[in-house]
């Protein structure tokens, strides 16, 4: 298979380390996405423009400027050694970004040496930012204990579903559910195996659901599910089998004891008219109609 200058652009071009060339004066000839992406600065902006004028302003870890005298990349292109170096790369942006670099010769067919290749590597904790930037948006709207939605993550869910319902007439409903005597449980057997119970239910409802449903802990022992696309009967439905789901799990303690719990559950399908506030009220009231009514059971209204 032979490929073709066009091939080799392509290649070079979708790298994920940062590529330049530059010729005998260090002229850039080369500059490829990658290089764009970690530097901030456009082909357009550093073709054609020498290293001599300072634009990477390149330094070494003590701070001295290696664009004006002899870096790496001149070296090579003297002696004809590659090398590899962590210098400080200047970003478009204005700050520093720590960079490995690899440099090469770039030779003719006559070996005689025509400019110099730098591939260079972010090497700085942008993942780690990233990453830590995602922990605390998970953080934000993530209840720690279940893995489930917060509250307010919840309260953002169930604004959007009503939004979409007065504009586009689509149909949810909620399941507002709570453990059936939790304080109970809680002071009987602890807090730690309550917290046990609590996951159980949690995953439950999770591995359970449809993929467009949404569950989350409205806080303690009560939880919401955000069911779409739904109408009363299938509300009644999928809630009941939620119920006898949870009514049907246990787990055993340290003690050996089989241990289970029950859930009461308030369902109502939104209306157009509805907030938040309304539709989570009215479900609140059915879900105290349940308990009256003996609980581990549905109340639809």
């Amino acid at each position: 298979m032979k490929l073709g200058p066009e091939s080799f652009k392509n290649i070079i071009d979708n790298l994920y380390d940062g590529l330049y060339m530059v010729d005998n004066n260090r002229i850039i000839t080369y500059w490829n996405r990658a290089a764009e992406k970690i530097s901030g600065y456009k082909a357009s902006e550093v073709i054609g423009r020498s290293c001599a004028d300072n634009i990477l302003t390149h330094t070494d870890s003590s701070g001295n400027s290696l664009c004006t005298g002899m870096c790496p990349l001149a070296s090579t292109i003297l002696d004809k050694i590659s090398r590899e170096d962590q210098i400080y790369m200047h970003h478009r942006d204005g700050h520093r970004v720590p960079v490995s670099v690899r440099i090469s010769p770039l030779t003719d067919e006559k070996g005689q040496v025509i400019g110099g290749v730098e591939l260079f590597t972010d090497i700085s904790n942008n993942k780690n930012n990233e990453l830590r930037i995602r922990e605390l948006e998970k953080m934000a709207f993530l209840d720690d204990l279940t893995q489930l939605a917060n509250r307010g993550f919840i309260h953002r869910e169930m604004v959007s579903r009503l939004e979409e319902t007065k504009r586009f007439n689509v149909s949810f409903g909620i399941l507002f559910m709570d453990i059936d005597h939790f304080k109970k449980f809680n002071d009987t057997y602890g807090h730690d195996t309550g917290d046990l119970v609590l996951r159980y239910v949690a995953k439950t409802f999770s591995l359970n659901s449809r993929p467009f449903d949404f569950y989350g802990r409205w806080g303690g022992e009560e939880f919401i599910g955000v069911i779409r696309n739904i109408n009363d009967e299938a509300l009644i439905n999928l809630g009941n089998r939620v119920r006898e789901l949870i009514a049907k799990s246990y787990i055993i303690n340290n003690n050996n004891q089989t241990l289970q719990v029950t859930i009461s559950i308030g369902a109502t399908v939104a209306r157009k008219d509805d907030t938040v506030e309304s539709l989570v009220k009215r479900a609140d009231e059915l879900l105290y109609k349940s308990k009256e009514s003996g609980r581990n059971c549905l109340t639809f209204g």
